[in-house]
């Protein structure tokens, strides 16, 4: 079952060969694309994978082997990242800029998506499993552009939600302290430094991010005459 949101290439052409439903449309808020698609599987079980992710033999085997064990609902899946070819192991995860794992194998019912633009909030119910051994491989930047592109556009939709839940009055100064703390944070405790200028890519973006999202909502609420 495949979800192809505002694709223009031949994604639909490709997808056609392989899946049994093709779902096509239009989403802003990205928690109701991942549960309409969860909605159309029919199978027992979900795995949820993105389209730069890659799903190995090695991991398709022990998810068929791990679905059989009934006394649990929902697994863990670790994640490889990537930029461009380059295995890039440290600096990810929070949920912001980059992931290390994420609950992408699961019964249907047990897993659903809240009402965000980007990165919404997850509910889960049953018991997990805890995580597989094998990773997906997830492809999540062609080089430093492309990952300045990514950040552009977390920030625009981050912005939207801050707009619309009224998360606009944390100050300036506070927002560039948190920037602060989260670059530390990225870089040291996380290790980004191991991966080099990478590495500062990632704390940069990371850190940037809720930042830059705060400043465009303001501005977008000047543009409306609006009180931030």
């Amino acid at each position: 079952m495949v979800v192809l949101d505002k694709c223009t290439d031949g994604s639909r052409e490709i997808a056609a060969k392989y899946a049994d439903v093709i779902l096509e449309g239009e989403w802003d808020i990205e928690g109701e694309r991942r549960n309409l698609g969860i909605r159309a599987c029919s199978g027992d079980w979900i795995l949820e994978a993105d389209a730069d992710e890659w799903v190995s033999d090695e991991l398709a085997r022990e998810i068929r082997t791990r679905i059989n064990e009934d006394q649990y609902d929902i697994f863990t899946i670790p994640v490889r990242n990537f930029i461009g070819k380059r295995y890039v192991k440290h600096g990810w995860g929070g949920g912001s800029f980059g992931k290390l794992a994420y609950d992408g194998l699961f019964r249907k019912g047990a897993k659903w998506w809240g009402n965000s633009r980007v990165h919404p909030h997850l509910t889960v119910n049953g018991p997990s499993g805890g995580n597989l051994q094998n990773p997906v491989d997830h492809y999540v930047d062609r080089d430093v552009s492309d990952m300045l592109r990514r950040l552009d556009s977390y920030t625009n939709w981050r912005s939207r939600d801050l707009i619309d839940r009224g998360e606009t009055r944390t100050s300036l100064a506070t927002m560039f302290r948190k920037f602060l703390s989260r670059f530390w944070k990225i870089y040291i405790h996380r290790n980004a430094y191991k991966e080099k200028e990478l590495g500062i890519m990632i704390a940069l973006c990371g850190a940037l991010y809720p930042l830059i999202a705060h400043i465009k909502a303001v501005e977008e609420l000047e543009k409306r005459g609006r009180p931030t």
